[in-house]
């Protein structure tokens, strides 16, 4: 599907090639800042350009050739950025891969995807890649961007980007970049762009291949439906490898010509948000629960007066800030109050959150809390929710201004079709379908059908608005042995919800009763802990007090009364629960990299615990190994307590219903 420009003559169909038009149309906009040591640095869409073009003739001067594959390992820097450009402006692939990937999942990545070259971002990723070089048969060159700590390595095969871009200044002023930009405007639609790996849920990690086209369109629709312009900034701050980071700052950066700021590290994320405040905002649902848990234990904190000013405007807010955000119609003495409230309590806040200028912000991956939801739309930020995946560049569905609601994900994307199988699975087709898994044909026919319909594995619905209702992975939607439906992970979002609930992991399949694992928030329940005078020492030891138990327990009971009142799930109210002795960590293998629970893998690991569930016990000693930041490994035991929940009473119509 080939673009046009607004003068209809062909436009690019390739980021190389929006780089080339972005420094002539935004030549001396700012394109992308980086904080480093306090100070933010800043390079316009020309000055990309030739930092771009050095990078990508000093990558062709040490070897590197068209189809090539080239990992990408490190957190969210320039020139890491970059390096997506100077690859694909050559014909190779970029590979992003998890900068806190351990040693054994970053080399069946780069081994599964026949890497040639790998830039990372410091000593600590070339050290994880170096000692896998002997199972990598396909790696010639490492190439890094900070040299501390590498400077007494052997670089017969190691290269300081510095380096690599001197060698690309020494070309580009010997024979100028003629053939490189002839090479660029080459470039077509259907080329493979990039290749992302999906996080291994249930199983090994797949390379999802997507091209220009892909990518291109999903993005330049993304923009058109928020408005999105060179106007807008946003915080680069996600995983590199992730399907979201790749499309929200790289791919609709480059077709909207919007500024990316990179932080100065993971730990200044906040501070740096502060100061930028970016229009474009995306973030997981645990970040704003996370920063309005943060809102509310200081405001426990703060002086009476202003606890009572923040507890008044808020309660306004509640009613009447989403109906202004929405452009509804509210009285003139509610729109005064509420702009008292923006000088006084939101604006505050919000400049706090560094979100004062946020016009569009998106959260997706798991389900929001709808209370945690609302606050932050009542303060008149427009934060809404999408449903994407790797697969789709993203874009399945996201919600149009004015139609957001907690309980869905909006209505198809552009150019996205959206059915309903009959088993319920939601599938889709656009034109951001991936090519397909590299080198698993039968991966991919059974995930994409001939007429590129996509099944997601999701189980959903269409409400009578038009917008989509997911419900759970299709295939752990079950039924207990009294036939009641049991959907997991509408059980765990529904326990997420509260603050001090980090993870939740339901088994009921085929049995008797609905148990949980839980996991939790240590910073939560921690400031909690303070303010009760509760002493601890670890998290296991927290985990397990019976104070600590108690108030879980609150929260159990309000989800069985939440589950009561809905007719499909209220059968499967949790009957027991336990909070387990440990984090579930990625480490470990219990999470994906993004986060995700591996639910087979638990389902092995804490056998001893599920039976104990469903056995009768009250307690169950448990041994559990653990692996450290530095890969040491280590055990934690622990006697884990489970307690009994008490049921609603659920009418007769509604079991019915759901069986």
């Amino acid at each position: 599907m080939p673009t046009t420009d607004q003068a209809g003559a062909p436009g690019p169909l390739t980021f190389p090639q929006y780089l080339l038009l972005n420094a002539q149309r935004f030549g001396a906009r700012t394109a992308m800042r980086h904080k480093e040591h306090g100070i933010w640095k800043s390079w316009t869409w020309s000055e990309l350009l030739q930092e771009v073009t050095t990078f990508s003739l000093g990558l062709q001067a040490i070897g590197l050739k068209p189809g090539d594959k080239v990992a990408v390992v490190g957190q969210n820097r320039p020139r890491l950025y970059w390096s997506f450009a100077a690859v694909q402006a050559l014909g190779a692939v970029p590979v992003p891969v998890y900068a806190d990937s351990v040693s054994d999942e970053m080399v069946y990545v780069l081994d599964h995807a026949e890497v040639h070259f790998a830039i990372c971002q410091d000593q600590e990723q070339v050290d994880k890649v170096l000692s896998m070089s002997d199972d990598l048969k396909n790696l010639h060159k490492i190439v890094y961007d900070e040299p501390r700590g590498l400077r007494d390595y052997d670089h017969t095969n190691l290269h300081s980007i510095d380096a690599i871009q001197e060698a690309g200044r020494h070309l580009l002023n010997l024979d100028g970049d003629g053939a490189w930009r002839e090479h660029i405007a080459g470039g077509k639609g259907d080329d493979l762009s990039v290749m992302l790996y999906t996080s291994g849920t249930t199983g090994k990690p797949k390379g999802v291949m997507l091209s220009f086209d892909n990518l291109v369109i999903s993005a330049r629709n993304g923009n058109v439906f928020d408005s999105l312009s060179e106007r807008d900034t946003i915080l680069a701050y996600l995983p590199l490898a992730w399907v979201g980071d790749h499309v929200f700052t790289y791919a609709q950066a480059y077709v909207g010509g919007y500024c990316v700021c990179c932080p100065e590290s993971p730990t200044t994320i906040d501070s740096d948000r502060r100061e930028i405040a970016p229009s474009y905002f995306f973030a997981p649902p645990r970040v704003f629960e996370n920063m309005l848990t943060a809102v509310m234990v200081r405001m426990e904190d703060a002086s009476p007066l202003k606890k009572r000013m923040f507890d008044y405007f808020m309660a306004h807010a509640r009613g009447v800030g989403e109906p202004i955000l929405n452009g509804e119609s509210v009285g003139a003495w509610d729109r005064l109050k509420y702009a008292v409230g923006e000088m006084l309590v939101y604006g505050p806040l919000k400049n706090r959150m560094g979100f004062s200028r946020m016009r569009v912000g998106y959260t997706a991956g798991e389900a929001i809390g709808p209370e945690i939801f609302r606050f932050y739309r009542s303060l008149g930020l427009n934060l809404k929710q999408l449903y994407g995946q790797t697969e789709a560049s993203v874009y399945i569905s996201a919600q149009p201004d004015g139609e957001i609601r907690a309980d869905t994900v909006g209505r198809p994307s552009p150019d996205v079709e959206i059915k309903i199988a009959e088993n319920g699975e939601v599938m889709y087709r656009s034109p951001g379908v991936f090519v397909g898994y590299y080198k698993n044909d039968e991966a991919t026919h059974s995930t994409k059908t001939n007429d590129n319909w996509v099944h997601t594995g999701d189980a959903g619905f269409f409400d009578h608005d038009g917008h989509l209702r997911i419900i759970d992975r299709a295939k752990d939607v079950g039924k207990l042995k009294d036939g009641s439906l049991f959907a997991p992970k509408y059980i765990e979002n529904k326990l997420k919800f509260f603050p001090n609930i980090k993870e939740a992991v339901a088994f009921g399949d085929d049995r008797e009763f609905c148990a949980v694992f839980l996991n939790i928030d240590l910073t939560s329940v921690g400031n909690w802990a303070e303010r009760n005078n509760v002493a601890y020492a670890s998290y296991q030891e927290l985990a397990q007090h019976p104070q600590v138990y108690q108030m879980i327990e609150e929260h159990v009971a309000q989800v069985n009364r939440d589950l009561a009142e809905e007719e499909m799930v209220a059968g499967s109210q949790i009957a027991r629960f336990l909070v387990l002795h440990k984090e579930l960590d990625a480490d470990d293998g219990e999470l994906t990299r993004t986060q995700k629970v591996r639910r087979s893998f638990i389902a092995e690991r804490y056998a001893p615990l599920i039976e104990a569930l469903y056995d009768g016990s009250k307690e169950k000693f448990v041994e559990t190994e653990v692996t450290f930041e530095d890969g040491r490994k280590g055990a934690i035991s622990a006697t884990v307590e489970i307690r009994d929940m008490e049921r609603v009473p659920v009418a007769n119509s509604h079991k019915e219903a759901a069986e």
